[in-house]
């Protein structure tokens, strides 16, 4: 695991760098474990901030390393997910709520588990190579590490037309829609780094940051506010195939490839989370769905017609948003008791 992560103190800034290139620096347990440690030891130490980053050019982080949680998945052990879901909710939060900046550097692809790490920060940075999503319904899992409140409280219905059609953003949509704050050259990272290190200042971002290239969100907000404003996804997804622009029919085309129960869950838990202000609310209500996502849910089928097989043809439990009844909805969202997620570390 130590060649999977590089954790040290730098200057004034405790830093932590990726270093799976090859594997789109994807988050394994030990990971999650080790950044969790790094965070408790110095939220009271000597240093003025936490620096984020990873190593390659194709990406900050693109999820959570899935292929272990599906192998413990089809051998029927779902604790192996539920601990590892809890356990990285739980660094989603700590970051979140960290009392010192923290800095991250996205490059590339910045997805799932990568969204959770690197874009609840304070400062987090972006450049033309950055492409952020959170895809979980095309493999049968929901927007989770915290990031259905960005979503929830991004502009008018942009949450659900990103949740619900696995879309990728650039830098200016990014920081439009609230994953990212600035845009910063890559030409200018190494620099920049240096800089922070030295100072421990997190102010010199702000001088560095230019404004970001155009992105395409915001002249599309109406069109989007107008097509996923409906009461449910099965009437998005029908007004979407009604529709002849071009948004409205790569939208449906995305939709059509979804877990319809991972798409009806995500939208009832962005619009629920409107008014939160705590990410713990997004995690708790994420975790209702994970928890149960391999045993009630599609998330093994998914992980293997997309990763396993790669046939791209996953047979879910429900063909069409039509099929999604409301006690299906009710059973993926009911409390969990004694399971539910909870921020103690325990082990």
């Amino acid at each position: 695991m130590g060649e999977d992560i590089h954790i040290r103190q730098q200057g004034r800034v405790g830093r932590i760098t990726l270093q799976r290139p090859d594997a789109l620096n994807a988050l394994t347990y030990d990971m999650v474990r080790a950044i969790e440690e790094a965070l408790d030891a110095w939220r009271d130490a000597d240093i003025d901030l936490i620096l984020l980053d990873a190593e390659g050019p194709r990406a900050f982080c693109a999820g959570g390393d899935i292929a272990d949680l599906y192998e413990s998945g089809v051998a029927g052990n779902f604790a192996y997910s539920q601990q590892f879901w809890r356990d990285e909710y739980r660094l989603n939060a700590k970051l979140s709520e960290f009392p010192k900046p923290v800095v991250s550097f996205l490059q590339g692809f910045t997805m799932g588990g990568g969204v959770g790490l690197g874009c609840h920060g304070s400062h987090r940075i972006v450049d033309d190579s950055s492409r952020i999503a959170l895809p979980e319904c095309g493999i049968g899992l929901v927007p989770d590490v915290g990031g259905s409140l960005i979503l929830a409280h991004a502009q008018g219905h942009l949450g659900e037309y990103l949740s619900l059609t696995s879309t990728r953003i650039g830098p200016a949509d990014a920081i439009f829609v609230g994953f990212a704050d600035h845009y910063v050259p890559a030409d200018v990272w190494e620099h920049l780094k240096d800089g922070l290190c030295e100072g421990g200042d997190a102010a010199l971002i702000e001088a560095t940051a230019r404004p970001a290239p155009e992105g395409v969100l915001a002249g599309a907000q109406a069109e989007i506010d107008q097509l996923f404003a409906a009461d449910t996804v099965e009437e998005i997804y029908r007004a979407l195939g009604q529709s002849d622009s071009t948004l409205a029919q790569k939208a449906h085309k995305a939709m059509t490839r979804n877990a319809p129960l991972a798409m009806a869950f995500s939208m009832e838990i962005i619009r629920s989370l409107r008014n939160a202000e705590s990410i713990r609310d997004a995690l708790d209500l994420e975790y209702r769905y994970t928890f149960r996502a391999m045993e009630q849910g599609d998330f093994i089928e998914g992980i293997r017609a997309a990763i396993i097989d790669k046939d791209q043809s996953p047979k879910w439990k429900h063909e069409s948003p039509h099929d999604v009844t409301d006690q299906d909805l009710s059973a993926m969202l009911a409390p969990l008791g004694r399971n539910a997620l909870n921020w103690e570390n325990t082990l």
